[in-house]
């Protein structure tokens, strides 16, 4: 199973679920668009709402250190491949910035474990996270990417990017380079052709005459 197919399995029933139910309560969708990865719709939003999404869209919650390295992360996390673009395309880090504005309780989490990882990087190579190579990057990722094998002193990082995981997914299967990965396409027109013989059959009924007139006027409209 390739690294999408992983994700893809992992958002289902997990906690990045229960962020994107959250997250949809009180942002502005329309507003979302331009800077998030998520794009909902302005109809329907209570001014109350809006002034809500306009007061956290002007504000600036992480520092241009912290969204690199969000950014580097989210990457990683997502990288683009054949199928679809990368989380960044996708406007991740835009997104998680937004959510950990709408959803405080991320802030403390998502900030504590950023500095983990900027100190776990000064001490194995002497170099912020953002200014060491890719290899040097993907050796602490691997460190704390899987929860089921922590090493000792680990279980921070691991917490911290369980979460950075979570939202990465939440914010990149709500983008519109997300869904066409998955392969949603919505509610789509359909014509209904009636009932199937064998299930009339077994209930021994049948359409009328004026009933199969107007199916197939429907048909041919």
């Amino acid at each position: 199973m390739d690294r999408r197919k992983s994700i893809k399995a992992l958002l289902i029933g997990t906690a990045s679920t229960a962020v994107l139910v959250d997250a949809c309560k009180t942002a502005d969708k329309k507003a979302l668009g331009t800077t998030t990865a998520v794009v909902p719709d302005e109809v329907g939003r209570m001014p109350e709402e809006k002034a809500i999404f306009k007061k956290l869209s002007e504000e600036t919650f992480f520092t241009p250190e912290e969204m690199a390295t969000i950014t580097i992360l989210s990457d990683i996390i997502i990288p683009k491949d054949e199928v679809s673009g990368s989380a960044t395309e996708a406007k991740v880090p835009d997104f998680i910035e937004f959510i950990v504005k709408d959803m405080p309780d991320n802030q403390t989490p998502m900030r504590g474990g950023l500095r983990w990882l900027q100190l776990e990087s000064l001490k194995r190579f002497d170099k912020s996270f953002t200014d060491i190579t890719d290899k040097q990057r993907i050796e602490i990722v691997d460190d704390i990417a899987y929860p089921k094998k922590v090493k000792p002193g680990m279980q921070p990082g691991i917490s911290f990017f369980s979460l950075m995981r979570d939202l990465t997914c939440t914010g990149f299967y709500t983008s519109e380079i997300g869904v066409k990965d998955i392969g949603y396409a919505g509610n789509t027109p359909n014509q209904w052709n009636g009932v199937p013989a064998d299930v009339l059959k077994q209930y021994n009924v049948a359409y009328t005459e004026k009933e199969l007139k107007e199916c197939i006027n429907y048909d041919k409209a």
